[in-house]
């Protein structure tokens, strides 16, 4: 029972990012019909912002520290970040300890206006193009901005630092009544649960509660009528762009401890996120949230030794072979409305 317990906290683990993914693919093609392959670079930007602030925090001065010497003798250099000379050492420390976090604040505004920019840039003049069309300039797209991330931090992961008080494990199992560590499991990874829980929540509630996400639903159902009554569905449709590259950009801030960002990350995340995305149904958001925590949790019992023992390297193909059955099954997906994209 306790690792059945195990997998199944490491599939809601690996659940929350393709879920996440998968919700904004999902609003992207459902309120502009767009299929965005750029998405899992998205999610890297977002890893590379963590990274970033990061950095910056921990740009420091040199001083020399005359009580201190080398093993020649020299005075010994110290670098001191200008954040803890400026705030005090306990202050600036804390700041620095906390910098994936606070990149959420950091993340937000970049990854709007980068989902602005790609929208009015590019994506938009492929409205009423063929799906390989967008596929294929959207791909493209997410090999430019993969090889400029490459340029600029390199070609190995970077190691990110959770919070101080989140790198330990929490006694998961004591909680459920277990043995003392007989399900040990890291903070962060619970942390990020919880976080893809409360967006995945906002966003839902965004589009549930508000009168903006309440046009821009009409506008996915009957995108004409819409804008018959006078209401600028585009102008909306280009924000819903935004903030799903936010969505994106806030689930790779996140998993930045979780995952070292590496230039490639994006794209090892998108394949899958777009089987998410077509087992949920294309076009519907409960789907791909649904999907996404059910493939996941799959994936983590197939890569138990158990399993694998019996059906080697079924934890590599699980994904999609649960994919063929429900395709073949649901043509529609899981939740997937009729006439997207069915000519």
């Amino acid at each position: 029972m306790d690792a059945i317990i195990l997998q199944i906290l490491n599939g809601l683990d690996k659940g929350s990012a393709y879920a996440l993914i998968a919700l904004g693919l999902t609003l992207i093609f459902g309120t502009l019909g767009v299929v965005n392959f750029a998405h899992g670079a998205l999610f890297m930007i977002g890893a590379f912002c963590a990274v970033t602030l990061q950095r910056i925090f921990n740009i420091s001065y040199e001083t020399i520290d005359e009580s201190r010497t080398d093993f020649l003798g020299n005075p010994m250099t110290v670098k001191t970040p200008y954040i803890e000379h400026w705030f005090g050492p306990e202050m600036g420390g804390a700041i620095i300890d906390w910098s994936v976090p606070l990149a959420i604040l950091f993340s937000i505004p970049i990854m709007i206006a980068i989902g602005f920019i790609m929208e009015r840039g590019l994506i938009k003049h492929f409205y009423k193009r063929p799906h390989a069309d967008q596929i294929l300039v959207t791909f493209g797209l997410a090999i430019v901005l993969q090889e400029i991330i490459k340029y600029f931090y390199g070609a190995n992961p970077i190691p990110t630092g959770a919070p101080e008080v989140f790198r330990g494990s929490f006694d998961f199992g004591v909680m459920l009544g277990f043995d003392p560590n007989a399900i040990i499991y890291p903070y962060w990874r619970l942390v990020y649960f919880a976080f893809a829980a409360v967006i995945i929540g906002g966003v839902f509630a965004f589009l549930q509660f508000t009168t903006f996400g309440m046009v821009v639903r009409a506008g996915m159902a009957d995108r004409e009528t819409v804008q018959l009554l006078g209401i600028n569905i585009d102008k909306r449709f280009t924000i819903m762009f935004g903030i799903a590259a936010a969505v994106a950009g806030l689930a790779g801030v996140m998993y930045a401890p979780i995952n070292s960002p590496n230039y490639h990350m994006g794209m090892d995340f998108l394949v899958l996120s777009f089987v998410v995305v077509v087992v949920g149904g294309m076009g519907s958001l409960p789907g791909a949230v649904l999907a996404g925590f059910l493939l996941g949790v799959l994936e983590s019992f197939a890569s138990m030794n158990e399993i694998k023992s019996i059906l080697p390297g079924i934890d590599q193909i699980i994904i999609y072979l649960v994919a063929i059955i429900i395709l073949l099954t649901r043509p529609r997906g899981l939740m997937g409305r009729k006439g997207v994209m069915e000519d």
